[in-house]
């Protein structure tokens, strides 16, 4: 069997006294004959991570798109904030503050990292918007101070397709803080990463939890989901088979047959 970091532990209060910002409740969807997710119930629960782990195909990123509009649930409900959001267009979700992002990055090839980000704001920031010169300092203050916390200060006038891989990722993470989303659903975020990226990313995850995000992760990387993950939800198949902290989810060695395709 592949060899599983040691668990370390979060000193985060017990994820049961928070309060649940998303719910997903007996969720399910069909293609024609095909079942990708099966009567799932999971709840994400303010200010801390949680992640999705589970062999490919287990249905992890339909799950998202269902949370994010991208696709209608044939059963089931998602509550954000206690309101019912199944079904609701992929923008509107997002404008209530459910953000995401997706392994093909969707970023804006051709602008600049400060256009991308600026076009993630609530409001963009183009000239001919109410507001007036103070309201456009702002905005730019606040670009300034998201692009330096992404690392990406230096890379302003960059167009996106011109940065490196590791460049792109941040980018796509500085959209979310600029779109002052509640909830980040992030998928695969530190595949590709170099390892001075990887500590990077970390970091700035850690202190977006700390300043109240709540984040919900699809990661293959063991290293990310035992170094972040405060709750993990194991799902196998469309169904949802076990959740619960690092240690009980990947110390069963049922789930670690599944998860690595051997007999534990």
């Amino acid at each position: 069997m592949n060899a599983i970091p040691q668990v370390a532990s979060h000193p985060v209060e017990a994820s049961s006294a928070r309060p649940v910002l998303l719910e997903v409740r007996n969720l399910g969807k069909r293609f024609g004959g095909l079942q990708a997710v099966t009567d799932v119930s999971l709840e994400l629960r303010g200010g801390i991570v949680t992640t999705l782990i589970g062999p490919n195909g287990a249905g992890k990123t339909t799950l998202f798109n269902l949370i994010t509009g991208h696709l209608t649930p044939s059963s089931g409900d998602v509550l954000y904030e206690g309101r019912s959001i199944a079904g609701k267009q992929p923008w509107e979700i997002a404008r209530q503050g459910v953000g995401r992002t997706f392994q093909d990055l969707h970023l804006f090839s051709r602008m600049t990292v400060e256009e991308n980000i600026l076009t993630a704001m609530e409001k963009s920031a183009w000239l001919w918007q109410p507001g007036g010169r103070s309201a456009r300092r702002r905005r730019s203050e606040k670009v300034a101070e998201i692009m330096a916390a992404t690392h990406l200060s230096g890379l302003a006038h960059a167009r996106a397709i011109d940065l490196a891989y590791a460049e792109r990722k941040f980018l796509s993470v500085a959209r979310l803080i600029a779109s002052d989303a509640k909830i980040w659903l992030l998928d695969e975020p530190a595949s590709g990463l170099d390892p001075r990226s990887y500590d990077r990313f970390v970091a700035l995850l850690r202190s977006q939890v700390a300043g109240g995000v709540t984040v919900c992760i699809i990661e293959h990387n063991l290293d990310v989901v035992v170094n972040v993950s405060d709750r993990v939800a194991f799902l196998d198949q469309g169904k949802l088979l076990a959740q619960g902290t690092p240690r009980e989810v990947l110390d069963d060695p049922r789930l670690a047959s599944i998860y690595f395709g051997e007999t534990a």
